[in-house]
């Protein structure tokens, strides 16, 4: 799968085999046959539902779309019924509980059933941003310092605060609640944000120090072997009002992101050794959060090529525009061929009760 430099290897394709895959997603999010008559804002949040059932559909295997949102019987019924040799795992969340999607995989792993992406343990490890970071910092991988703030207890001003803080969520996904007032640069902005935090999305916050810098991400792929995609960059191209965070609007809003001169692409005018190091990061980031499958690592990059790990991303956006697949088609990987990569994974992935 990989060579030591972490570029994936080039696979002689197999002879095809056609399998029943389950692809799994949130009820709301069950993609239509086609796209025709929808507009973008309607597509955005089922695109990249589409794309993958569509795709895997075309390279001729029977796919079958299942929605849940907080039922585990329907997904039993259809494993009694349809009986897929994988489970292609899109679902981000579970009785609207963002962290809950690690214990439907590991029902899958109870019910011995293979899936594709992250494994239970990776999944819990990498949703909690403090204890994904405590983890990252035992072994020795830069982090940011950060302190965070439970619900329902009274808020604490840290002793020595090192302002700017970057407030948000401690387990919410896809930037949700990120925005430029996320920055504070006090006691009273940061009891304000956090209590923000507390009240709209409902969960810990954490605030952790700004590290300003260029905003990188590195897709990854593998089990035991890792490989890694190439650096991709957040640039702005134009100037902003405020810091160069990426806000849930900036990732999300394309029309936001042509206005502003936002621009997602190979990173460039990194030398070959901050290049390497920051690879080399990424893979012992994957390995010490136990991630398995594919993931999406978030990092900063300082002036002074000091490089931070923000976060871990398991199982990220699979659309065929989102910068896995961009990357990966860098090195001449097309998006059917990146499924099937990301499918033989959960094919091969030994979980617990293969062990025996």
């Amino acid at each position: 799968m990989s060579r030591p430099n972490g570029k994936p290897r080039k696979r002689r394709r197999a002879a095809f085999v056609r399998r029943r895959i389950l692809v799994l997603m949130h009820e709301t999010l069950v993609p239509p046959e086609s796209l025709d008559g929808l507009t973008d804002k309607e597509i955005i949040p089922i695109k990249s539902e589409y794309d993958v059932t569509s795709t895997l559909r075309r390279m001729g295997h029977d796919v079958r779309p299942l929605g849940v949102a907080s039922d585990l019987g329907v997904l039993r019924e259809a494993m009694e019924a349809f009986n897929p040799h994988i489970t292609f795992n899109l679902l981000e969340e579970f009785h609207g509980v963002a962290v809950y999607d690690q214990h439907v995989v590991s029902y899958l792993e109870l019910m011995k059933r293979r899936y594709t992406g992250c494994n239970p343990r990776g999944l819990m490890l990498a949703h909690d941003k403090a204890l994904s970071k405590q983890v990252l910092a035992y072994h020795r991988i830069p982090v940011p310092d950060f302190v965070v703030y439970p619900m329902n207890r009274a808020f604490r001003a840290p002793r020595r605060p090192e302002f700017p803080l970057l407030v948000k969520s401690l387990t919410a996904e896809g930037s949700e609640g990120i925005a430029q007032a996320s920055l504070v640069h006090g006691i009273d902005e940061l009891r304000e944000r956090t209590e923000f935090v507390h009240r709209q999305i409902a969960t810990d916050a954490i605030a952790e120090r700004y590290v300003d810098g260029r905003e990188l991400y590195v897709s990854v792929l593998g089990n035991e072997r890792i490989a890694t995609l190439p650096v991709w960059e957040m640039r702005f191209t134009r100037p902003i009002d405020g810091p160069r965070i990426a806000t849930a609007r900036i990732k999300w809003d394309e029309e936001y992101q042509k206005r502003r001169g936002i621009v997602m692409g190979p990173a460039e005018d990194l030398s070959p050794a901050v290049t390497e190091r920051i690879l080399n990061i990424c893979r012992r980031a994957y390995r010490v959060l136990n991630l398995s499958g594919y993931a999406r690592i978030d990092l900063r990059l300082t002036n002074d090529h000091k490089v931070y790990v923000l976060e871990a991303n398991p199982n990220p956006d699979l659309s065929d525009d989102a910068e896995m697949a961009r990357a990966a088609a860098i090195r001449q990987i097309p998006y059917d061929d990146l499924l099937d990569r990301i499918m033989q994974l959960g094919l091969r992935y030994r979980a617990q009760w293969q062990a025996g």
